[in-house]
């Protein structure tokens, strides 16, 4: 947990690289303002249609890489600047938070091959899980793709966090549901398991859901309401699929932490302290703004959507939308663009179509003109260096999780509920 009492950033390196290293145009619409302009009809705006092609093209080569012969594949989660801009370093590994996120993408689209890949992700999903150390349903922040093609387990950040496990078991009640395969609603079901086995705190009001498990076995006390967004979700999808009233009441006390930490002005604050209590005030993150919208679907979240619209959204250079707290507003978090331009457009309010529009194309001009980038997959950052406020730096390197949320935004496909079949 990267010097905070949050959790661990699981779409951050700072753990992995140590691992690594031990192991071997401007927006037309400003995205705050109410507007009834267009964004897209910009001449300097990139084509939408031909933007999502490319950004599967993205995903498709970095899911073809690395891959065994059963078929089984993991995308390397950061590619370029930062990550490769030395003669002696190359920054490989996947991270399970970005796997799922692509296969949450593929479904989203649901081609013949998009499905295809999407198992070969969700399959490899499995596989770790399956030749886990511990072997108890658990999968670990990340993975060495250069491992999987080789048939082996490499864990690159061994943590166990609670997050993570829950966007696993999206990405897998997703696969269930768009292949009717039983094996991808075992895996989640195993995996939903060992959350309520090692993280259900129902002594410590308000009840939730702690944050996971350290290499070594420590149990992280603390709460977080990105993590219990995410069980929320996932509980939810798993009582639908499987019938079983249990993961609806569980998902109800998921929900349940992550109400008694909004506050007065309608903000949602990012967890507790480590003892299971206190609420942390600082700093505030996008992600308990958008995603307590996307997993619960409650209108008492609209008022923290407004909230990152009014405090959290950057400017820097052409490139405008959402930073990732409220510690450093000085350049754009890509992914944070995604989901916040979801929530804009499920809620669906006076104002958030151009809003959330006005994101897209942002995104876009970053898939075409950012430092480091290919002109198809999306870079994490509008420039490097942007700073979380939980102990990481973020930097402008091309992401498939940041990717993901693109495609997932312009589709308006939530990952936090089942698509329609």
């Amino acid at each position: 947990m990267h010097g905070s009492l949050r959790r661990p950033a699981r779409r951050t390196v700072s753990t992995v690289l140590v691992a690594a290293v031990v192991l071997a145009g401007a927006v037309s619409v400003g995205i705050g303002a109410s507007a009834d302009a267009d964004p897209s009809t910009d001449a300097g705006t990139p084509d939408p249609t031909l933007s999502v092609s490319l950004a599967y093209e993205f995903l498709d080569a970095r899911v073809d890489q690395f891959c065994d012969g059963e078929g089984r594949c993991l995308p390397r989660s950061y590619e370029g600047g930062f990550f490769t801009d030395l003669p002696t370093w190359d920054f490989t590994p996947s991270f399970v938070y970005d796997d799922a996120l692509v296969v949450i993408a593929y479904t989203a689209r649901g081609l013949p091959d998009d499905i295809r890949r999407a198992q070969a992700i969700g399959d490899a999903l499995l596989f770790v899980q399956e030749n886990d150390p511990i072997g108890d349903g658990r999968t670990r922040a990340s993975y060495e793709p250069h491992g999987i093609r080789q048939g082996r387990v490499e864990i690159t950040g061994p943590g166990s966090f609670t997050g993570n496990q829950a966007w696993v078991g999206m990405a897998l009640t997703r696969l269930f549901h768009a292949t009717g395969e039983q094996r991808y609603l075992d895996g989640a079901l195993r995996t939903a398991q060992w959350i309520q086995t090692n993280t259900a705190d129902m002594v410590r009001a308000p009840y939730g859901y702690t944050g996971g498990q350290l290499e070594d076995g420590t149990s992280l006390e603390w709460k977080s309401t990105e993590h219990n967004s995410d069980i929320a979700g996932f509980f939810t999808q798993l009582a639908e699929l499987s019938g079983d009233q249990i993961w609806a009441d569980r998902a109800a006390v998921a929900a349940d932490f992550v109400a008694a930490m909004q506050s007065g002005d309608g903000h949602v604050d990012t967890g507790t302290l480590l003892d299971g209590s206190t609420v942390n005030t600082r700093p505030v993150p996008l992600d308990s703004q958008t995603w307590t919208s996307l997993a619960t679907g409650d209108a008492r979240y609209d008022a923290a959507v407004d909230w990152a619209l009014a405090h959290l959204v950057a400017t820097d250079g052409q490139y405008q939308g959402p930073s990732i707290s409220d510690s450093d507003v000085s350049k754009v978090w890509f992914e944070g663009s995604g989901h916040l331009a979801l929530a804009l457009k499920l809620r669906g309010a006076d104002g958030d179509a151009a809003r959330a529009e006005a994101l897209l194309d942002s995104i876009r001009l970053g898939q075409r003109d950012a430092e480091n980038g290919d002109g198809k997959g999306i870079v994490a950052t509008s420039t490097d260096g942007l700073d979380s406020g939980f102990g990481d730096l973020y930097y402008a390197s091309l992401h498939t999780g940041a990717t993901a949320w693109y495609l997932l935004a312009a589709a308006g496909d939530n990952p936090f509920a089942l698509s329609t079949p």
